[in-house]
């Protein structure tokens, strides 16, 4: 069964770290996020339509033709007008029966699996908290879909859309007729009320995990659930006395772990990277390859990522750190509010709620602070920018 993957979008709202790669090659537990999807479809699928537009070239130079026995053909979609559109890109190409995903979101292959296997054309949804910031469907005993709505103030039901479905070709057809929305854009819900109405949908339940990506502290969710639930214990590289080990800690090829290192893991650290002397590496440090982590650095729950310098006195907790970044001596991320709420970050103008009470700083490729920078919780460095010694970073800073 041929699959279809929506991985054409700019991402703004996971900026800064979409300014400088497309979002499914971010990194979670060290694997870009298309890397896993590809792996959960193992066994599904032989053939894989990439629909790639934004910075395709770093996509297509990471994965090539194939990953893991899986086929991967490319398909440009050179203006991004919503997820029908990205779809139609694909007509006469898939066969059949196919899948189609978000290429920001995280499902288990259990739930994969079971869509493919399913009888007739469905979406796969999740029992969520808050249904108002999703697609809503509503279901008969059948199992077929009565009704879907998008984002509704006040949802009929709890059964959310994760942006997984089976269609057959004949939606191509579908998406043509409906034509636009008054935005220009073609959405793929249209034809999935047109199927409603005809009594051919239906809705699937995940039974796994599902994880979205839809800002930058979702990585960090990501990260967590897969260190949970996910890790491989390995040591390949070299463990000099006096470093002190504990937990399931992965340590890649080339990687030397100096005296006074104490890692508490889970903890994944990659291949060629220098950690220590005399460093922290606490439960959920995950750092990517070449990294420096030196003298007297802490790192808790936070993905460090490839080249990344983190080389005296500084704390990161929560946090996400962008390649080739580099902190001064004594550059801290706070990550704690002091009346304990949640903590917000500015996307596109508007204050998110994270809906983490740790969260530390997003920072962007090439970044380098200078000595003694101080970073409030949640703010967010563009790539290249650099801050002053003793700068306090209040804002987000992106020139």
């Amino acid at each position: 069964m041929d699959v279809v993957i929506f991985a054409a979008g700019k991402s703004t709202r996971t900026h800064p770290l979409t300014l400088t790669r497309p979002k499914p090659l971010l990194p979670i537990v060290n694997k870009p996020l298309l890397q896993h999807q590809l792996e959960a479809l193992s066994g599904v699928t032989d053939r894989v339509f990439l629909v790639v537009g934004y910075r395709q070239e770093m996509i297509r130079e990471r994965f090539g033709a194939s990953f893991g026995g899986i086929r991967i053909e490319y398909v440009e979609q050179t203006e991004q007008k919503g997820t029908g559109h990205a779809l139609l890109q694909c007509e006469g190409s898939v066969r059949g029966s196919f899948l189609a995903m978000n290429g920001d979101d995280l499902y288990a292959a259990e739930d994969l699996r079971a869509l493919a296997a399913f009888h007739g054309q469905a979406a796969l949804t999740k029992q969520v908290e808050d249904p108002r910031l999703y697609g809503v469907y509503t279901v008969g005993p059948d199992g077929k879909a009565l009704s879907v709505v998008e984002k509704p103030e006040k949802p009929e039901s709890d059964l959310a859309s994760v942006g997984a479905y089976k269609f057959t070709d004949g939606v191509f057809d579908l998406i043509r007729s409906a034509g636009p929305t008054e935005r220009g854009e073609f959405e793929i819900v249209t034809p999935i009320q047109m199927l409603i109405e005809r009594g051919q949908f239906y809705v699937l339940r995940a039974k796994g995990y599902w994880l979205p990506i839809g800002y930058p502290w979702h990585l960090l969710n990501a990260n967590e659930y897969f260190l949970e639930h996910f890790f491989e214990e390995r040591n390949d590289g070299e463990v000099r006395p006096g470093a002190y080990i504990s937990g399931k800690v992965s340590i890649g090829k080339g990687t030397v772990i100096k005296p006074g290192s104490v890692i508490e893991g889970p903890v994944i650290i990659g291949d060629n990277c220098t950690i220590g002397p005399n460093c922290w590496l606490r439960p959920g440090a995950t750092i990517g390859n070449g990294c420096n982590v030196g003298q007297g650095v802490e790192v808790k729950n936070s993905i460090v990522m490839d080249g990344a310098k983190l080389p005296h006195l500084t704390y990161v907790g929560d946090s996400i750190i962008g390649a080739s970044a580099n902190l001064g001596c004594g550059t801290i991320t706070a990550n704690f509010r002091h009346d304990g709420k949640d903590h917000s970050s500015m996307i596109k103008g508007q204050l998110i709620d994270t809906g983490r009470r740790k969260f530390g700083a997003v920072i962007g490729d090439h970044v380098h602070t200078g000595i003694h920078t101080s970073i409030y919780p949640g703010r967010k460095l563009w790539p290249n920018t650099s801050t002053l010694p003793g700068e306090v970073v209040h804002r987000d800073k992106e020139t």
